[in-house]
C-alpha cells in the first residue's frame, strides 16, 4: 500500500471547494444527455458538497448542443460555450478559460461516458489523501450492443492502468482527459495548456501530461473513481482497434520527440517501436492456437510499433482530419 503524503498540497476537508466539470462535445446529443443526467446523480459521502459547475464546450460551429444545454434542468449550473475552431485542444483550452481563476479543481470527462454516483467524491477524496496535483480515474468499457467475445476477452477497450490493476494512490507519469481531476494551479504553472498543433492528430492530452509530470507535479491513480465509456458497434471491430493502435503509437512518438528533439531523444521511441513490432511478430504463431483475441492482440502490438516508427520519421497520422464526418469524435 502506498502511504499518503503530508498535509502539503491538501485542501481542508471542511472547506467547500469549487469544481468545474469540463465536457467537450461534438454532435453526440444522446451521450451528452446520459452524461449530464449522471452528473445530476452524484453523491458525496467522503467530502463536503462542492460548489460544482458544469462547463460544456461544443466543438460544433453550428452550436448543435445549445438547445439541450439551455433546457437541461440539473442541480448544478451549466455554462455552455461554442469553440468553432476545429480540434479538441482548442475546446479544452476554452473550457479551462471558462473555469476561471477562483476554481480549485478542473475535471475533464468525455461526452460518451457515464460516471458512477461516487465518482467525483472519490476523485476529491484521493486528491486530499495524497496531496495530488492530478488524479486519474478508471475508464471501463460499456458495449452499446453485445460485442464479439474475442473483443471482450482481449480487453482492447480497457486502458493500460486498468489492466495493470494499480492500487489507489499509485504514482503515474501520464494521464488522459477522459477521467481526470487537476488542481487549477497546475494550469497557472504551465507555459502553455493543450498544444493546438495536435488538433488533427490527437495526443494533445498525452503531450500536456508529459509536461505536467516533467514540471514536477504529482499524478496519482484512483482505482475506484470510475466512469463507463459507451462503445458503439462501429468501434467494436478489428479495423478500428488496429487503426487506433497505430495512431496511439504515432502520437506518442510525436509527443516525445517534441519534448526531446535531440538525436538521443529519437533512440527511445525507435527502440520501443522495434520492440513492439518484434514482440507482435513473435506472438503471431502462438496466437493462432489461442483464438482471435490473441491474434488481434499480436497485430495491435505491430500496429502500435509501426505508428511509433512512423512518428520518428515525421509522419503525422491525422485521425481527426475527418472531424465532423459520420459522427467522428474529436477526442482522444
Amino acid at each position: 500500500m502506498i502511504d499518503p503524503v503530508s498535509q502539503e498540497g491538501r485542501l481542508s476537508r471542511v472547506e467547500k471547494v469549487r469544481v468545474a466539470v469540463c465536457v467537450i462535445t461534438f454532435r453526440r446529443p444522446e451521450g451528452l444527455e446520459r452524461l449530464l443526467n449522471s452528473l445530476d446523480g452524484l453523491v458525496f459521502e467522503r467530502n463536503p458538497l462542492p460548489d460544482l459547475e458544469v462547463i460544456v464546450v461544443d466543438n460544433d460551429p453550428t452550436g448543435s448542443a445549445r438547445a439541450f444545454c439551455e433546457r437541461a434542468n440539473l442541480r448544478w449550473p451549466i455554462e455552455y460555450r461554442v469553440e468553432p475552431r476545429r480540434g479538441i485542444p482548442y475546446a479544452r483550452n476554452k473550457a479551462i478559460a471558462c473555469a476561471g481563476a477562483d476554481t480549485d479543481f478542473v475535471v475533464f470527462v468525455d461526452d460518451d461516458e457515464v460516471p458512477l454516483p461516487s465518482w467525483m467524491d472519490e476523485l476529491l477524496y484521493v486528491q486530499h489523501s495524497y496531496g495530488a496535483d492530478a488524479v486519474y480515474g478508471a475508464v471501463l468499457p460499456y458495449f452499446v450492443e453485445d460485442a464479439p467475445a474475442w473483443i471482450v476477452e482481449g480487453r482492447f477497450f480497457e486502458h493500460t492502468f486498468v489492466r495493470a490493476q494499480y492500487p489507489t494512490g499509485h504514482p503515474l507519469e501520464l494521464a488522459d482527459t477522459n477521467n481526470v481531476l487537476l488542481r487549477s494551479r497546475v494550469f497557472a504553472g504551465m507555459d502553455k495548456l493543450f498544444d493546438e498543433r495536435f488538433a488533427l492528430t490527437g495526443g494533445s492530452d498525452t503531450h500536456f501530461f508529459m509536461r505536467v509530470f516533467r514540471a514536477g507535479y504529482k499524478i496519482v491513480w484512483a482505482r475506484d473513481a470510475r466512469v463507463y465509456d459507451w462503445v458503439p458497434k462501429n468501434r467494436a471491430n478489428a479495423r478500428w482497434i488496429l487503426q487506433r493502435a497505430y495512431r496511439l503509437g504515432n502520437t506518442r512518438s510525436l509527443c516525445e520527440l517534441d519534448l526531446e528533439p535531440s538525436g538521443a531523444g529519437r533512440v527511445v521511441p525507435v527502440i520501443k517501436g522495434v520492440g513492439r513490432i518484434a514482440q507482435g511478430l513473435l506472438l503471431i504463431p502462438i496466437s493462432l492456437t489461442q483464438g482471435r483475441h490473441a491474434f488481434v492482440g499480436a497485430l495491435y502490438k505491430i500496429c502500435y510499433g509501426a505508428g511509433r516508427l512512423a512518428g520518428v520519421l515525421g509522419v503525422q497520422y491525422e485521425e481527426y482530419r475527418r472531424f465532423g464526418e459520420n459522427g467522428v469524435k474529436p477526442g482522444e
